[in-house]
């Protein structure tokens, strides 16, 4: 026979089970239509731009994008949803209050998001698919691992089991590497970014351990200095917090959701940003509020930057012979990790030559429909190669050399790593719906079935600083970190300090699932990827 739950966790399932309030679906249906309003309009006004007399990129384009979003609002029925665990578990906030309060705040970190983390995620993909993202070997790519996502990710949902949406998104991008690879054996065809994705791999490796030792040190901590034994006892029947210490679990809520739009919310747009390139490169692939006067400040960049470059280059190599015997050395550079003195040339090549189509143009713009892919791509090779020249200190630069170079990484990342806004609003909205649907499975299993006994005030407190904390952390940095494995181990870590009872089965579930998650989806989108491009 199944046990009733306790008294606490009976009183917070009474709330779970009421129905949300007309007034606050109402307003949730109005920002939901203005935003997609938004979306639509500034979707159409790019796109009146491109001229093409045939509709099969548009009817891709909207595939492509129908597929990424689906991506987030699955990612919202995860991670958005640990966010607001604690505060209902604490009687804090109402369930529905506080689930429109966290997308609010997603909503925000999410239009507030740097990119990093976007373009970080993009390096682990095989430098040829992203410079032939156009192709159908390209499309096979994001759909493979957009799809593979899904799935796996509505699988553990299903199972009320907290997987990671970055975890799954990573494995996604090795096992489209590891199939690109294999289905190109001998001709030269890169596979996976190993020490990209094994830096990537550390952090969500790391992430857990973070969540569950940081959030432990720190209720003990809080027992130590504050002594107050309300905090550190289960809520009786709906009654909230202290004043103080809601006041903190709101806060702590509403940082752990805005740090989680500016961090997990930025994977699909990266995703979303390849496709555009992809399907209308004319409206997306360059920056086109490049203004003239920085696009002047750009070709002197430039020029100081071949200065640089020629300190270096050796003057025993011969010169490529053409743009694309130095697109080639680059490209060779970039998939073997090999420093060569032709890669130093290509660059330095490369760098001339956008120089002096930039001049030409006055105005990205202006660049003709038929050149935007390739100067594009030149762009992305040159920013990719100076990444590596640093990462690996080879060849040795001084460090006054460095800061021309990083100025003029920058200046053509501007051009070529940006994020329109209504690609924010998409996300954003994608994520709040998915939050609005999928919250309750994985809010149950984070608040009642990870420790023997109810979530305390505290401990509520702890879990979320930690997580609020390591996330932004990782934002900044750019490095894509877990919400769902920091605030969960989060709470273990707690429940552990707390000498609570751990409840192993349900620990043992979502090691389980941590686990599984890597093979899972790289066989996933490795099957999808060659599936697709046998049936493209």
């Amino acid at each position: 026979m199944a046990t009733a739950a306790p008294a606490p966790a009976r009183a917070v399932h009474a709330k779970l089970n009421q129905r949300p309030g007309k007034i606050g679906m109402l307003i949730f249906a109005i920002a939901l239509v203005v935003g997609l309003t938004y979306v639509g309009s500034q979707l159409v006004g790019d796109l009146s731009t491109v001229h093409n007399a045939s509709v099969y990129p548009f009817v891709l384009l909207g595939v492509a994008l129908f597929v990424a979003l689906g991506f987030e609002f699955v990612n919202g029925f995860h991670d958005t949803a640990n966010a607001v665990a604690t505060v209902i578990y604490t009687h804090s906030l109402d369930p529905h209050i506080a689930v429109v309060w966290s997308g609010v705040w997603n909503f925000i970190g999410v239009l507030t998001s740097s990119g990093l983390v976007a373009f970080s995620i993009i390096t682990l993909l095989p430098v040829e698919l992203i410079l032939q993202v156009g192709s159908g070997a390209g499309f096979s790519m994001v759909f493979a691992l957009l799809t593979a996502a899904i799935i796996w990710n509505l699988g553990t949902w299903y199972l009320g089991l907290p997987s990671s949406s970055t975890h799954t998104m990573v494995g996604s991008i090795i096992g489209v590497g590891i199939a690109n690879q294999l289905m190109h054996v001998g001709s030269g065809t890169s596979g996976v970014d190993w020490a990209q994705a094994a830096g990537v791999g550390r952090i969500l490796l790391v992430s857990p351990i973070i969540g569950f030792v940081c959030a432990g040190l720190l209720l003990i901590v809080m027992r130590t200095f504050i002594k107050n034994p309300e905090l550190y006892e289960a809520p009786v029947g709906e009654a909230p917090p202290p004043f103080w210490i809601r006041c903190l679990l709101i806060l702590t809520c509403t940082g752990v959701s805005f740090s989680h739009g500016s961090n997990d919310g930025q994977k699909g747009m990266g995703l979303i940003m390849l496709i555009l390139i992809g399907t209308v490169p004319t409206a997306y692939a360059l920056n086109h509020a490049i203004t003239s006067s920085q696009t002047a400040d750009y070709v002197a960049v430039s020029r100081q930057t071949s200065d640089v470059l020629q300190k270096y280059v050796r003057k025993d190599v011969s010169a490529p012979a053409a743009a694309g015997d130095a697109r080639t050395a680059i490209t060779d550079y970039i998939r073997t990790r090999e420093f060569t003195p032709a890669a130093m040339l290509g660059i330095e090549r490369i760098v001339n030559d956008l120089a002096n189509e930039a001049e030409t143009y006055r105005l990205l713009k202006a660049v003709p429909p038929k050149d935007i892919p390739n100067f594009r791509n030149n762009m992305y090779l040159v920013s990719e190669g100076l990444r590596l020249m640093k990462k690996s200190n080879t060849p040795a630069i001084a460090a006054a050399d460095w800061v021309v170079l990083d100025n003029y990484k920058k200046h053509i990342d501007n051009i070529t790593k940006f994020i329109p806004p209504w690609v924010k609003v998409a996300v954003a909205l994608a994520l709040g719906l998915g939050t609005m649907i999928g919250w309750k499975r994985i809010v149950v299993t984070v608040g009642e079935k990870i420790g023997k006994t109810h979530l305390t005030y505290a401990q509520g407190a702890a879990a979320e600083i930690t997580a609020m904390v390591t996330i932004w952390a990782g934002d900044n940095l750019g490095m894509p970190v877990s919400t769902t494995h920091v605030l969960s181990s989060g709470v273990a870590g707690t429940m552990a300090a707390n000498h609570s009872g751990i409840e192993w089965s349900t620990v043992r579930n979502l090691a389980m699932a941590w686990v599984l998650t890597l093979p899972a989806s790289i066989i996933l989108a490795a099957s999808l990827f060659w599936l697709f491009n046998l049936i493209g």
